[in-house]
């Protein structure tokens, strides 16, 4: 069996669940399960009220991490600045391929949904679904921003949009 390498996180932290974005952790408590103590890392989503108890074992398997480095960070603006990769699939299949990059958790993924579906005021208009998965991406890779770059979400989000918008200057 092979041994992950072991990430602490310390109460009061900032991490990334990949299928939930930014959260914080509140606390490291220990809770009777089952019969069995377990220790759990506890992370609160504000903009959700909800409430996520991990146990410590799963921390590796479930993806749990901390904010991205600057490398990552700068990566993921650079993609935004990509010449957008439209696949000619049908759009059902590349509307889950997009949910699924959205859920990894990685900000260089999450940015390239933000720059494939990115449209410029003159052109055509996005459909509902489309437009649904654009605003979750944005939104997810917006609040990891703004903990690294330690702004607002509102302040991050212009930031990604101003930044994938100049690509098409």
């Amino acid at each position: 069996m092979k041994k992950n390498s072991v990430v602490s996180f310390n109460s009061g932290e900032y991490v990334v669940y990949p299928t939930h974005g930014v959260g914080k952790v509140t606390n490291i408590a220990k809770q009777t399960i089952a019969g069995s103590e377990l220790e759990l890392l506890v992370v609160n989503f504000d903009k959700d009220k909800m409430t996520l108890r991990v146990p410590m074992a799963k921390l590796g398997q479930v993806g749990l991490r901390k904010i991205s480095d600057d490398l990552t960070m700068k990566e993921a603006l650079a993609t935004l600045k990509g010449k957008p990769r439209i696949k000619k699939i049908m759009w059902s299949r590349r509307a889950q391929e997009y949910e699924n990059k959205i859920n990894s958790g990685n900000p260089i993924a999450v940015a390239e949904v933000i720059r494939d579906l990115h449209r410029s005021e003159n052109l055509a208009e996005q459909s509902y679904s489309e437009r649904q998965i654009y605003e979750q991406a944005v939104e997810r890779l917006a609040s990891e921003v703004a903990i690294y770059d330690n702004t607002t979400v509102e302040e991050a989000s212009k930031k990604l949009l101003d930044t994938v918008a100049s690509r098409n200057l």
